[in-house]
């Protein structure tokens, strides 16, 4: 009896690590072709030369806490992947039998964002995932911030930081107040559900969400985040 329970686990061992390297292959050769068809440095120079790239200096400190808190809370502490964070991806997804959580960092999502489509298959995260690691290679910590920020989508047809403080405030980024900076910070995470254009009070729970996420991270106390509240002036 052991002895089949031995070849049985044997047997599912071997296939996991078939099927794990057939999905690295494929991923690898996904990430190889999107470098071959557009290198990172050709990539990265065609997002900063953009008539509404920010730069981090145009960008409210709030704004960027805010992002980092919600998005990535410990982007400055790890590498182009999260291990904790896929640990814990790993257990959403297997407990609920379906991909609910990716454990993405914000590297990660960055690499996504500039050469990959946003369908959930394994061998896409794989490719990502190896982007990932040749973008902290190349680039420092807030360069990625900078990119990340300034090639997410906000919903309402907004790309960018910069066009989606035009397009819901009126404003450039650097005169958002905190609470449109961060109103701001949590609409990528499902911008055609938070938009306030489409959805102003899904977006307001979202926000609520946000600073709940900076109190978590010590970012910002709890009276901070009532004064913020305090100061609403823009109606979405």
């Amino acid at each position: 009896m052991k002895k089949w329970i031995l070849r049985i686990i044997t047997v599912i061992v071997v296939v996991c690590i078939l099927t794990g390297t057939f999905f690295i292959g494929k991923g690898y050769v996904m990430y190889s072709a999107a470098l071959k068809e557009c290198s990172l440095e050709d990539n990265i120079q065609s997002i900063r030369a953009g008539k509404n790239y920010a730069t981090l200096e145009e960008l409210p400190k709030m704004y960027l806490d805010a992002v980092v808190a919600v998005e990535d809370h410990r982007y400055y502490n790890h590498g182009a992947i999260d291990i904790l964070s896929i640990g814990r991806a790993m257990w959403v997804n297997l407990t609920s039998l379906r991909l609910v959580e990716g454990g993405s960092t914000i590297t990660q999502q960055l690499a996504k964002n500039i050469y990959f489509t946003q369908e959930k298959k394994l061998e896409r995260k794989i490719a990502e995932t190896f982007m990932a690691f040749t973008l902290e290679s190349q680039y420092e910590k807030d360069q990625i911030l900078e990119l990340y920020v300034n090639t997410i989508y906000f919903g309402s047809g907004y790309y960018g930081v910069y066009d989606a403080s035009q397009g819901y405030f009126g404003k450039a980024p650097s005169e958002m107040t905190d609470y449109e900076s961060t109103l701001l910070a949590g609409l990528p995470n499902a911008p055609s559900v938070y938009s306030p254009d489409v959805n102003p009070e899904l977006s307001a729970q979202r926000h609520q969400m946000v600073l709940a996420r900076m109190m978590d991270c010590d970012y910002i106390t709890e009276e901070e985040a009532q004064t913020i509240m305090a100061n609403y002036h823009v109606n979405p």
